[in-house]
């Protein structure tokens, strides 16, 4: 990959120096995982920060036998970073949802070039903010309908890595159990749900290509703003 390449897939480094992304890349190590293996593990300490390439990957954390999805992340993000930044155990864990490729970045080259590169530092900062709004918004629609809450989760994740198309707005077509946690609904109402939008095709469903589709984003993002 190119330094440009670089700052045009990551948001994180669109206003880095020339030769930061140079030396990123040259001490950066390129890695490629399957479908549903772990990336990061709960409770292992932090030795490097990891950049999404391609794929797409879910956090989640682990409640006795059970496990909770937090968030979907796609290609151009960034994680690892908080065990990183205040030195502690990981409180999450990483697992691919399909085949993906990263490139890993040691903990300390990490930090030395947030250090050294204003600019890219706050970049970071304002990622960071952005990542804990979009948590944020989980809580603040709490009481709103399934419906609501999950033309939310779609229009964000559409915003954040959604693909123009012709048919609409692409994304991952995130496995059933993983979007209903991270819309905060049952697995039952997001099958009702997405049944009705489908049905009306506000949304399409591709299983062969795993990519699901927002046929009309505009329709599901007055859906998304409506309060109840």
């Amino acid at each position: 990959m190119e330094p440009t390449g670089l700052s045009e897939l990551f948001p994180l480094f669109n206003t880095a120096k020339q030769e930061t992304l140079q030396w990123l890349l040259s001490i950066a190590k390129e890695k490629e995982y399957h479908k549903n293996q772990p990336i990061l593990l709960e409770d292992t300490w932090g030795n490097a920060v990891y950049l999404l390439v391609s794929g797409w990957v879910k956090v989640r954390r682990l409640l006795n036998s059970d496990s909770l999805t937090l968030a979907i992340l796609g290609p151009g993000e960034f994680f690892g970073e908080m065990a990183v930044i205040d030195g502690s155990p990981r409180c999450t864990d990483v697992i691919s949802l399909c085949e993906i490729k990263i490139l890993v970045v040691p903990a300390e080259h990490f930090l030395k070039v947030l250090y050294k590169d204003v600019k890219l530092n706050q970049q970071f900062l304002k990622l960071i903010v952005r990542r804990q709004r979009t948590f944020n918004l989980r809580f603040e629609i709490k009481k709103q309908p399934p419906a609501v809450k999950l033309a939310r989760t779609l229009v964000n994740i559409a915003k954040n890595y959604g693909k123009s198309t012709v048919k609409g707005i692409e994304i991952f077509n995130i496995p059933p159990l993983d979007l209903a946690d991270i819309a905060d609904i049952t697995v039952e109402d997001l099958e009702q749900v997405i049944h009705k939008l489908t049905k009306n095709k506000w949304l399409e469903i591709d299983s062969e290509r795993r990519v699901m589709y927002l046929v009309k984003a505009n329709h599901l993002s007055h859906l998304a703003q409506r309060i109840v």
